[in-house]
This record gives C-alpha cells, structure tokens and sequence, in this order.
C-alpha cells in the first residue's frame, strides 16, 4: 500500500493514541510488524508549539520513514501553520485528527465535533493540503462515521477529502457519541470503501489475526488500523501480518519473549521522558503488558506505588524471574 509516494512496508497501521503512541511505542510496533505509525495528536495552537509537552511529541528521532503526524484544532489557518511546523520538525505525512471523542477535545468543536460543521470541514481540509504543497507532503484524514447514530456524514466528507486531494482516510467505525461502547460498523466502512477510489483505513475492535482478515475482506479496505489491542501487545502486527500472509497463527510470545520485550521498553520510555515522568508513565505500560498473566496484580499494585524508575524497573524484572 502507498500514501502519496510512500511505499509502506505493509498494510497493518499503529492508530494514533494519546498518551500512548509515543517515540518510544511507535518504534517499538514498528520493529514488531506495524507497517505504518502515527504519532500522538499535536495541538495547532502556535502557543503550544514549543512546550516540553508538544516538543516530546515531535521528537521522531531514529524513526523509519514515512514519520507521520497528526494536529488537531478547529482553525483552518492555525491548522496549515500546524502542518508547516510539524513539516520543518520532520514530518513526512500530515494527519488530520477528526476521529477523537474527548471531552477536552470535542468541548472546543475539534477532533469529532468537527463533524457537526461540513463547511469547516473543507476549509480546513483545503488549507492544510494546500500548506502541504509545496513540500510535497501528502496529507491524510482520520474520521468517524458521524456525530451520532443520526447524523451518519463519513462518506460525504470521504469524498470531500478525495476531491480536495488527501491521499488516504482512516475511519473508526463508530460515532462520535458511540466513543467506545457498542460494535465498529464495517458496513458504514464497506460503504466508504465503496463510494472512493482514496485508500480508506478501517479501524475498530480489531483485535486478532483473525478480525483484521474479517475487517479486509467484508470492507475491502486497504488497511486496517490497530488500536486499543496493540496496548501491551506489541505482537498484534506481526501476528496479523503473518496471518494474512500464510493463514497460519504465530504462537503468543512467552513469558520470557514478554519480559525482554517489556523491559526493553521500560528503558526507552525512561530515557525518553526521564525518571520521574518515565515512572508515572510507565505504570499503565507496565499493567496492560501483565494483565493476562497470573498472579499479576500484586506486580501492578508495587509498580504503582514505585516513584523510582530503577526500583520499579527491578521490580518488574524480578516478578518475571519468579514467574518463568
């Protein structure tokens, strides 16, 4: 699969999580499989641009190409500026976040409040392809079906998006009052899928080798877009891939593979954010590795009182140890 003139090493994505698709978990699912990665949403809000916060999310330092971005806001002009400044830090792709159901996103009518307003819709689509422009940057949507389960507008937009230019769409099969609750609606994808000649990115309750060949083959997207299952499960992208192309199932990584992997990962996410954020971070990291494995909660409720990034990293390496 291609977006614009990036060839993409397969088509399992890594979705756009706040506070967890960051530097240090972006490398991670891609060195596990994930073809495609996009970072967390920035903020279009130049006063923004140059917190500790919103620079930690621009560092795409020793990142694979094609380096995605998303921003976020309810300014067309401000979103332009956006994508030039994510561009001049090293993006590759600009995303366009109107998929998010946040309270604190949506209360200030961006991310999926976005929806209730087309025409805002298309200004700020056409001012941030036309930023893009000149640096030859493609950009991309991510959306949900709708506002609500009445209000349905996907494929209008998807096809606004096509006209204007963007070179792919993602969509969450849910509504933006959906947030999480319910099923994903593949039918509305299928529809999307349908009515535009773009890619379109299907996303929702993907959670299995399985699922993402289901998701393929009823939407005929060209992608599917890996989530909340990802979290804790680095594995899920090389497992699906692996699916996909042999029809045979990878065995789920043992607890030693999970160990290494997981302790890996706690020295990035430490030297990434350092060892007092890095611990308060971690922690959530840390659970969602563990949560299916027995005798795992007395490890979490240590690794939650731990202030001390050595301390809780020997904590972690010595339940394992116990374990395997």
């Amino acid at each position: 699969m291609k977006i614009g003139q990036y060839e993409l090493d397969n088509n399992i994505f890594v979705a756009p999580m706040a506070g967890v698709t960051d530097r240090p978990f972006r490398l991670l699912c891609r060195k596990l499989g994930a073809g495609y990665a996009v970072s967390e949403m920035a903020a279009s809000n130049p006063l923004l641009w140059e917190t500790v916060k919103t620079a930690r999310r621009l560092n795409h330092d020793g990142e694979k190409a094609p380096i995605a971005v998303q921003i976020v806001g309810a300014n067309p002009d401000m979103m332009a500026q956006s994508a030039v400044f994510n561009i001049q830090k090293g993006a590759q792709i600009i995303d366009i976040n109107m998929g998010c159901p946040a309270k604190k996103v949506c209360h200030v009518a961006s991310g999926s409040a976005l929806m209730k307003d087309e025409k805002l819709v298309a200004d700020i689509l056409q001012a941030v392809f036309e930023a893009c422009q000149p640096y030859d940057v493609p950009v991309t949507l991510k959306i949900r079906t709708g506002w609500d389960r009445a209000n349905k507008n996907v494929v209008t937009i998807a096809k606004m998006a096509e006209e204007i230019g963007l070179s792919a769409i993602a969509v969450h099969g849910r509504t933006r009052a959906d947030k999480y609750e319910g099923e994903a609606e593949y039918d509305t994808i299928a529809q999307v899928v349908s009515e535009v000649s773009i890619p379109v990115i299907a996303n929702g309750d993907i959670d299995s080798p399985e699922k993402a060949k289901y998701v393929l083959d009823y939407t005929q997207a060209a992608a599917v877009m890996i989530g909340r299952a990802a979290q804790g499960n680095p594995w899920i992208f090389q497992q699906i891939d692996y699916f996909l192309k042999t029809g045979q199932q990878l065995s789920f990584p043992s607890n030693q593979e999970i160990a290494t992997v997981l302790l890996e990962h706690l020295e990035e996410h430490y030297t990434f954010y350092g060892s007092v954020l890095g611990v308060k971070t971690a922690r959530k990291h840390i659970a969602w590795y563990v949560q299916s494995l027995k005798n795992s909660e007395s490890l979490k409720q240590k690794v939650n009182r731990s202030e001390n990034a050595s301390e809780q990293y020997r904590l972690v390496k010595e339940w394992f140890d116990r374990e395997m």
